[in-house]
């Protein structure tokens, strides 16, 4: 089962192994749990890596 949350003013969460294909083309796996940039301010996207605590991000 495939169980995708949007945090409350953070990031979309995805519980499930996923491959993700960059728009290079290149193809990673990421298992268990992975965090998605919802506020575009992610200096690793498509992965969050927490900008949107420092810009308030709210969504």
């Amino acid at each position: 089962m495939i169980k995708v949350e949007a945090i409350k003013d953070g990031p979309l969460k995805v519980d499930a192994d996923c491959t993700i294909t960059h728009a290079d083309g290149r193809e990673e796996t990421r298992p268990n749990t992975t965090f998605f940039c919802r506020c575009g301010a992610s200096g690793n996207k498509p992965f969050c890596d927490g900008q949107h605590k420092k810009i308030n991000f709210q969504g």
